[in-house]
């Protein structure tokens, strides 16, 4: 396809979750902060965002965040002190998070799902197709999955979303799309979907996982959305809303992931992310894996 649609600036992160399954770590520090190897999560996915060119980013927020915010500001005592002392590596560090975006920031006052906090972000996002990034989602950045996604949805139109094929058994713990294919091997045509269906009911076994790019339509669906699963607003609802009916905004397409994928929500994918990911520096890497086959040869 040929047809060119506008250019997708924006990327929306909604951080206002209460991370319940890491307590009782995120009882003061909220979930997003917790490192993987040396920076916390949400920087890998600020990062993301801006390596697919997405440089003004809302953070949708709640309650005990503001260390969220503190984090991609400037802290002018710490990089004095570094400064003073001629530690450039770490002033440098320090200064990469406050550099990397423009950062808004919106509260999310009444939880009440992903569907509502991606409303919150309609007078920000305006009507511009934009970004989501669900901040327990790290995606590997060999893998420009969100990359993709733009370039399918500025070729396309509508939205689209990421999925990836989960075990029939694991699929009641996603969203799931009924699809059909296209004439691009990594891209589908989504007819329907559902929020954690029964694995007898799911028309299929891909799985949303949490990247999507959305038409501004979504906004107006959102707000005549009632409460779905678990009495929250579905942002599967409403993007089964528009996969029903094109002419609100357009077709809704996914895009198939294969690549690395790290689930930080997950107690045991967190662990796994950091082992994999400190195994891969080159800083941390060599001595750690020694370490690492040492340990497992021991426990063996």
């Amino acid at each position: 396809m040929t047809q060119s649609h506008p250019r997708i600036s924006k990327a929306v992160i909604p951080a206002a979750g209460l991370g319940t399954r890491f307590l009782p770590a995120t009882k003061a520090t909220p979930k997003e902060m917790l490192p993987v190897v040396d920076k916390p999560a949400i920087q890998y996915v600020v990062e993301e965002a801006v390596a697919a060119g997405l440089d003004d980013v809302l953070m949708v927020t709640g309650r005990n965040k503001r260390p969220l915010e503190d984090h991609f500001d400037r802290n002018y005592e710490l990089e004095s002190a570094l400064l003073k002392k001629g530690d450039e590596n770490r002033l440098a560090k320090v200064q990469e998070s406050s550099d990397l975006a423009t950062m808004h920031y919106v509260r999310q006052g009444d939880p009440r799902g992903l569907g509502h906090a991606v409303l919150c972000a309609a007078p920000h996002v305006g009507d511009e197709p934009f970004a989501v990034l669900l901040g327990d989602d790290l995606i590997d950045p060999r893998d420009p999955l969100l990359q993709r996604m733009v370039e399918v949805q500025e070729q396309r139109g509508g939205s689209v979303v990421a999925l990836m094929e989960v075990a029939p058994e694991q699929i009641h713990l996603y969203g799931c799309a009924a699809v059909e294919t296209t004439e691009d091997s990594d891209v589908v045509k989504v007819g329907g979907l559902v929020e954690k269906p029964d694995p007898a009911d799911a028309p299929s076994n891909y799985a949303i996982i949490g990247r999507y790019v959305l038409d501004p339509n979504i906004f107006d669906v959102l707000r005549r959305t009632e409460p779905g699963r678990g009495g929250e607003i579905q942002l599967t609802d409403a993007l089964q809303q528009l996969a029903e009916d094109e002419k609100i905004g357009g077709p809704v397409h996914g895009v198939v992931f294969k690549g690395r994928r790290y689930d930080t929500g997950d107690r045991g994918d967190y662990l796994r992310a950091i082992v994999r990911l400190a195994c891969e520096r080159e800083d941390l890497g060599p001595e750690f894996r020694t370490w690492l086959r040492s340990y497992v040869a021991e426990e063996m």
